[in-house]
């Protein structure tokens, strides 16, 4: 359990650190545009990720940097796209938003909330038809939860048991909306149970119950059990989007989230289990280490030309 804890660990802050630097790129001018962090949301990706294999498709929001680096995307790429650089995983023209690396499994973000489940049903039924019988995992939050693709894709997905894994990361906010004043119900598990899938509601913050979780489900629907919820019950400790200065959250509950938070519950996990506060700094600086060595290798990557701003536009 003790290797378990400190490899999630890391995991974890690998991705913090990522966003971490990639906030202080924002604050600085070096990262432009509108950027959404999971801070606070980093073992869902952790957790969910070790359940896929290679060729299963896995389909983001715009808050999914950490999705990305979990599925195995390097770094450098990433944070490049992020900079504008002409090596990023986009060349430079996605940026924050619209991360993609397909040779790692990650299929990419949206900046439209919801939009990604209709084209993971659409992966996973491709999937029948050219033999690859991939699984397709779709992310998005609980605000999508209350748009129409959403509930087309989870029901056509259960129609034709197709192997559609949908996650919803709820950390009670829809962008500055509470939970609490767009949906009525205790949990966001009976939709989906209504449609006849299975539908659970897990503690979003602890890496190996979403790993164990997921990938129960993800085997099932791999061998023709079709799709399957997971609401992944988490918080993010930074506002909706870079900026945001959150006056509509209090104290009281931002301290609250801080002390439930992944990263603070594994460190203190870590430490009743007897492990040395050295080993647990040891691997929090590694993984800001290497992120550092990203940052540097990016920034001194060239930007992307004028030339491509029309390359990869097919409408």
């Amino acid at each position: 359990m003790r290797e378990d804890l400190l490899a999630d660990l890391r995991a974890m802050w690998r991705i913090r650190a990522f966003e971490e630097k990639a906030q202080a790129l924002c604050d600085s001018g070096e990262i432009r545009g509108s950027v959404h962090l999971c801070i606070g949301q980093e073992a869902g990706p952790v957790g969910a990720c070790d359940a896929l294999e290679g060729s299963d498709a896995l389909f983001a929001t715009y808050r999914g940097h950490g999705w990305a680096i979990a599925r195995g995307a390097p770094l450098r790429p990433l944070m490049a796209e992020l900079l504008g650089r002409a090596t990023g995983v986009n060349g430079g023209r996605g940026g924050s938003a619209y991360l993609s690396a397909p040779e790692h499994g990650f299929h990419g973000e949206n900046s439209i909330v919801g939009a990604g489940a209709p084209i993971a049903v659409g992966a996973a039924l491709a999937g029948r038809y050219d033999g690859t019988h991939r699984v397709a995992m779709t992310v998005f939050g609980d605000g999508a939860m209350n748009q129409g693709s959403v509930h087309e894709a989870m029901n056509f997905a259960a129609a034709a048991r197709l192997p559609v894994l949908f996650l919803c990361e709820n950390n009670r906010w829809s962008e500055l909306t509470p939970i609490r004043e767009t949906v009525h119900n205790e949990t966001l598990t009976d939709r989906p149970a209504a449609l006849g899938m299975p539908a659970v509601r897990i503690d979003g913050n602890n890496p190996a119950v979403v790993r164990e979780t997921v990938s129960d489900l993800v085997e099932a629907a791999r061998e023709g059990g079709g799709p399957a919820f997971v609401e992944l019950s988490t918080q993010r400790l930074v506002g909706h989007y870079v900026g945001d200065p959150q006056l509509y959250r209090t104290r009281e509950e931002l301290a609250a989230d801080r002390e439930r938070e992944p990263i603070a519950v594994a460190v203190r996990r870590l430490a009743e289990a007897g492990v040395d506060e050295g080993e647990i700094e040891e691997a929090r600086s590694s993984a800001f280490a290497e992120v550092e060595r990203a940052v540097q290798d990016a920034l001194a990557d060239p930007p992307a030309s004028r030339g491509s701003v029309r390359e990869h536009i097919y409408a």
